[in-house]
């Protein structure tokens, strides 16, 4: 609990700057849960979380997607489908602002969404 997030460290360490674990980078701001959708970039991956927007004049629900590029230290192993948590830090590039900080268990995301 080093972030000042109730998360857990990971058991590898690594060699990484941008670790909030292992190196300098210090997290603030919201935290982030959502599924990661893509990890083709160097130290990059993207997390899609889902939410529904009220549409007044129809008086329903719309699913709406949003995609946050997020930077995965090197300590921890993401794989496309895995459900995380990040966190918002200073920019790192162009596009990221988020780190990856846990991976999330499964069973803890699937309850009691009907």
């Amino acid at each position: 609990m080093a972030l000042g997030l109730n998360v857990s460290e990971p058991e590898e360490t690594c060699s990484d700057d941008n670790c909030p674990f292992h190196g300098s980078l210090s997290v603030r701001g919201q935290t982030i849960e959502g599924t990661v959708a893509s990890t083709d970039m160097e130290k990059t991956v993207v997390v899609e979380r889902e939410y529904d927007v009220t549409v007044p004049k129809y008086d329903r629900q719309m699913k709406r997607r949003s995609r946050v590029p997020a930077h995965a230290p090197e300590c921890m192993d993401l794989a496309v489908g895995e459900t995380v948590r990040i966190a918002e830090t200073r920019p790192l590039s162009k596009t990221k602002s988020h780190v990856v900080v846990e991976h999330v268990a499964a069973d803890a995301t699937t309850g009691g969404d009907d």
